[in-house]
């Protein structure tokens, strides 16, 4: 298999992670010292599941800074789409309906009319939320920061929620556009496509721990890219938040191609759906799980949503502190005079917008937790600004990320924080010795950046490394 086409299945944008969610601050991963705030820095982690999952654990009294870096604003917006229905008030959606609308926003290629509604109405209320940040440069909710963001990658996140909002009049056949990825993967064994789904479930996904994803689910997720259906209806409604835009070279220009270039592989089932605490979720019949992926992602979610829930109505949630710190772009942020000059003409041209409402008031206000989002090219810059000097207790990277890890991490790094990085186990284009070798290269960065490999580890989905101490 030739390296470029080694890791196609994976796709070149990340909508999902390829392992299951986790807790950043659990006695497992992290043994911390007291802080007044724990801080977290997530590189590549295509979804929120570790943000609810960390959520989850946290106690009543316990303050949360999450910093997100995406490799392009389109994943970026994503994660603003799925927090966002996080953070949707029991009142205005039950739990139960929010979990079947965030996993069928989450990991379907095509959804419902009902559900296009819901992706429309979010896409609306983000537009707006972004366009305050351009107006003021405040946050119009405590727990979403898109402030540090540039004001460029502001505009290109509202001109993402405007195509949600208002797709073409003609879109793309999303299932043709799938098709076409599918061929384009499996080549000559395109026609015996399902003996390769099936090699891929069975002696691969399988093998690896995730018997419970069921044979009939995976397949049409594979055929089609519909992985939850937990309601009867029509699923054949593009779901535009899986939709980015890919450049190629075509006879010396470059033209952007709009179009599904995420897994095709491994599907959406490992965030959720692989894990349970309820082992009744994993009892067998005639050798046979009784449940399936999309059973337990969907038990879990609903406990996350509960948990979001629960901290919204705490005591303190009134009363809480802000998490926001107290941050001066001047002295705290610096930046070339490229990037000021940039952004100052980006500002003045948004001078004249109306101003609009200040806050959404569909949306819970967790205490204690914030979610800011920094600029795709950030990782590197984060050692030269005060702010971030051994901030962060947890720094979290996904596998298409490592390549970004150096030396300069331990500079952003508190003095007993954890690096968690993603292996390439559900990356089932890599043979056994490729996924070997790429855990073996992992730790020799993690080395190099001043991390040691924590000892006696029972994940195989995660390398842990701990800071090494002068």
């Amino acid at each position: 298999m030739s390296a470029g086409r080694s890791v196609e299945g994976a796709g070149c944008v990340t909508w999902w992670g390829f392992g299951p969610a986790r807790d950043l601050l659990s006695s497992d991963i992290h043994t911390m010292k007291s802080h007044d705030e724990l801080n977290i820095l997530l590189v590549g982690s295509g979804d929120p599941r570790h943000i609810l999952k960390t959520i989850s654990g946290m106690r009543e009294t316990d303050s949360l800074h999450v910093w997100v870096i995406e490799n392009s604003m389109e994943v970026v917006a994503r994660q603003l789409l799925l927090i966002y229905l996080s953070l949707l008030n029991p009142e205005t959606m039950s739990l139960h309906k929010k979990t079947e609308v965030f996993l069928e926003i989450f990991g379907n290629s095509e959804i419902r009319s009902e559900t296009e509604e819901t992706l429309k109405h979010t896409a609306a209320e983000l537009s707006l939320f972004i366009t305050n940040t351009l107006s003021s440069d405040s946050n119009t909710h405590p727990c979403l920061d898109t402030s540090l963001l540039k004001f460029k990658e502001r505009d290109d996140l509202l001109q993402i929620f405007k195509l949600w909002e208002r797709p073409p009049s003609v879109p793309a056949s999303v299932r043709k556009v799938w098709d076409a990825r599918v061929r384009q993967h499996l080549g000559t064994r395109y026609d015996s496509r399902q003996g390769c789904f099936d090699w891929d479930l069975t002696m691969k996904l399988h093998q690896r721990g995730c018997e419970v994803i069921n044979k009939h689910q995976y397949v049409k997720w594979r055929e089609s890219g519909v992985a939850f259906e937990m309601r009867e209806g029509l699923y054949q409604t593009a779901n535009q938040s899986l939709l980015s835009t890919r450049v190629f070279n075509h006879r010396g220009n470059r033209v952007g191609v709009r179009g599904y270039w995420g897994d095709i592989v491994s599907s959406p089932y490992l965030s959720f759906g692989i894990e349970t605490e309820d082992k009744d979720l994993l009892k067998k019949h005639n050798n046979q799980h009784v449940k399936t992926a999309q059973d337990i992602s969907e038990v879990n979610v609903l406990a996350l949503f509960e948990c979001l829930a629960s901290r919204e109505r705490s005591p303190l949630s009134k009363d809480a502190p802000s998490t926001s710190g107290t941050y001066n772009p001047s002295t705290d942020d610096p930046i070339t005079s490229e990037e000021k000059d940039t952004n100052e003409a980006a500002f003045q041209t948004h001078t004249e917008l109306e101003p609009q409402i200040s806050q959404p008031h569909d949306l819970m206000n967790l205490n204690g937790v914030k979610v800011s989002f920094l600029s795709p090219d950030s990782l590197t810059k984060l050692p030269l600004k005060n702010r971030y000097r051994n901030l962060f207790n947890t720094i979290f990277c996904s596998a298409s990320m490592v390549p970004q890890i150096d030396s300069s991490l331990r500079q952003i790094a508190a003095p007993d924080a954890v690096l968690v990085v993603e292996m390439a186990n559900y990356l089932l284009d890599l043979s056994k010795e490729q996924v070997s070798g790429f855990a073996e290269r992992v730790k020799e960065i993690a080395e190099e950046s001043g991390f040691t490999l924590k000892q006696n580890q029972s994940d195989d989905v995660y390398s842990t490394f701990t800071l090494k101490q002068d």
